[in-house]
C-alpha cells in the first residue's frame, strides 16, 4: 500500500491531540514525508476487561497513522500486565494472574475494531508481548537490565516520590519499563504511540533500540481526558467510559462532565475543526457539550443511534420523563426488601453499594426517594420504577 505524504495530514497527525514528539516532530515529519512504510504499535495491558475511552484517544490517533498507509501493532501486554505498571502509583500495583490477564484482554480486538482496521491490505496486527518476555532466561534479564541505571529509573517521579516518602519502590516495578522496552526490540518497529503519562516507558524502549538494534526509534505521547483537577479519566478514577457502554451511557457521561473539559473533548476525540470551538463552549456550554456527546456517540454507533442517545437524555433529564425503554426485573412474590432488589437487578453491585446509594439519596422508587435500608417494594403487573442516580432506571413487575 502507498504511504500519504501530503503536508497538511502529516501536520495533523503531529499535532491535534499530541502532546510531545521525540527525539522531535521534524524527525518524525521528515520520516513521514520520505514515503517508506513505517511500523508504530501501542501497547495495552489487559488489566481490566474493558478498553475505555482513554485508550480511544490513542487508538483514533494510530488509525491515522494507518490511514496514512503505514503498519500498525496492537500489543497486549499479556506478560508485562502481570507485573503491573508503576505509572503515576503512590504504591505497587497488585500482580494478576495469567489466567486474569487473558480473561480480560478476551474482548479486547473486538472493542480495538470500532476504531482500527483488521482487514483489508494494510490490516493491523495484534501481537502478545508474551511471546518473547516469557522465554527470557534470567541470563536475558540481566543483560537487559546492563542497559539501564538506578540513576536513570529514579529520574521517574512516583520513583522519587515514593524514596522521598519513605515508601517502598520494589524490584519488579523497576523492570517494568525495561519489559515494555523490549517490546520494541523485539517487534523492531520504528515508532511507539501512547498516552503522555507513558513517556517514561516508551523512552526506555527508545534507548534500548539505539543500543540493541541502533535504530532511532520515535514516540509519540498523546494528551490524556483529564478533568480540570488534572485526574486522568479512566479504570483508576473510577470515571470512565468504557468502549462497551451504549450510546446512552455515552452520552449521559459526558454530560455530565464539567465544562473544561469540553474543548479538550473536541481535541482529541473528534476531528471537527478546531477553529470558533473555544469561543462557542465559552458562550453556550451546555449546547457544545451536548454535541460533543453527539459526535461520539455518533462515532462508536453511528448517527441514529446518537440522536435517539440525545433525545433520551433530553426527555429523561432535561423534561424529568421516565425514558419507556426501561429493562424489566420480575420479583417472585408480594414484596422485596430495596437492599436485595438494588443487587438482584444489578443496579448494585453488592448490598454494601446498595446501602451508599441510600445514604447517598440516590435511590427512588416511582419517584420517591429511599430513606431506609428495610423499605419494602411491592411490585404490580404495571410495574414499580426503581431508579439509581440519574441514568439506570429498572421497571420491578410482578408476573
Amino acid at each position: 500500500m502507498k504511504t500519504n505524504t501530503d503536508k497538511a495530514a502529516i501536520d495533523a497527525f503531529l499535532t491535534r491531540g499530541v502532546e510531545n514528539a521525540f527525539p522531535s516532530r521534524d524527525f518524525v515529519k521528515a520520516r513521514l514525508l520520505e514515503g517508506k512504510p513505517l511500523t508504530m504499535y501501542l501497547g495495552v495491558d489487559p488489566t481490566g476487561p474493558t478498553l475505555h475511552l482513554g485508550h480511544a484517544i490513542v487508538l483514533m490517533k494510530l488509525r491515522e497513522f494507518q490511514d496514512l498507509g503505514h503498519k500498525v501493532i496492537l500489543l497486549i501486554g499479556d506478560f508485562t500486565g502481570m507485573i503491573g505498571d508503576p505509572t503515576d502509583k503512590s504504591a505497587a500495583r497488585k500482580r494478576l494472574t495469567r489466567k486474569e490477564v487473558l480473561a480480560n484482554a478476551k474482548n479486547y480486538k473486538k472493542q480495538a475494531s470500532k476504531i482500527l482496521s483488521f482487514t483489508g491490505a494494510n490490516k493491523a496486527e495484534l501481537k502478545y508481548n508474551s511471546k518473547w518476555l516469557g522465554k527470557m532466561s534470567f541470563e536475558d534479564v540481566v543483560e537487559l537490565a546492563s542497559h539501564y541505571t538506578v540513576q536513570q529509573m529514579l529520574e521517574r517521579d512516583m520513583f522519587e516520590t515514593r524514596v522521598k516518602e519513605g515508601k517502598p519502590v520494589h524490584l519488579h516495578e523497576f523492570l517494568y519499563p525495561l519489559m515494555q522496552g523490549y517490546d520494541s526490540v523485539a517487534m523492531d518497529v520504528d515508532g511507539e504511540i501512547g498516552g503522555n503519562d507513558q513517556t517514561f516507558n516508551m523512552l526506555a524502549g527508545r534507548t534500548l533500540m539505539k543500543e540493541l538494534k541502533h535504530k532511532e526509534k520515535f514516540v509519540i505521547a498523546t494528551k490524556l481526558l483529564t478533568d480540570p483537577t488534572g485526574k486522568k479519566m479512566g479504570k483508576s478514577e473510577g470515571n470512565m467510559i468504557t468502549l462497551e457502554d451504549s450510546a446512552e451511557d455515552m452520552f449521559g457521561k459526558i454530560m455530565s462532565w464539567p465544562d473544561g473539559m469540553i474543548v479538550p473533548g473536541f481535541e482529541i476525540l473528534t476531528r471537527v475543526p478546531m477553529n470558533g470551538i473555544a469561543e462557542q463552549a465559552a458562550s453556550d456550554p451546555r449546547a457544545m457539550k451536548a454535541r460533543l456527546a453527539q459526535d461520539v456517540a455518533a462515532f462508536f454507533y453511528g448517527d441514529k443511534a446518537a440522536e435517539k442517545a440525545a433525545a433520551s437524555f433530553s426527555s429523561t433529564f432535561q423534561k424529568h420523563e421516565i425514558p419507556t425503554d426501561i429493562p424489566e426485573f420480575v420479583v417472585k412474590g408480594a414484596k422485596m426488601n430495596i437492599i436485595e432488589l438494588l443487587v438482584a437487578s444489578k443496579l448494585a453491585s453488592s448490598n454494601g453499594e446498595a446501602r451508599r446509594l441510600i445514604d447517598g439519596g440516590g435511590v427512588k422508587v416511582d419517584g420517591h426517594a429511599i430513606e431506609g435500608y428495610d423499605a419494602e417494594v411491592i411490585p404490580t403487573e404495571k410495574g414499580v420504577v426503581i431508579q439509581k442516580g440519574k441514568r439506570h432506571f429498572v421497571r420491578a413487575v410482578r408476573k
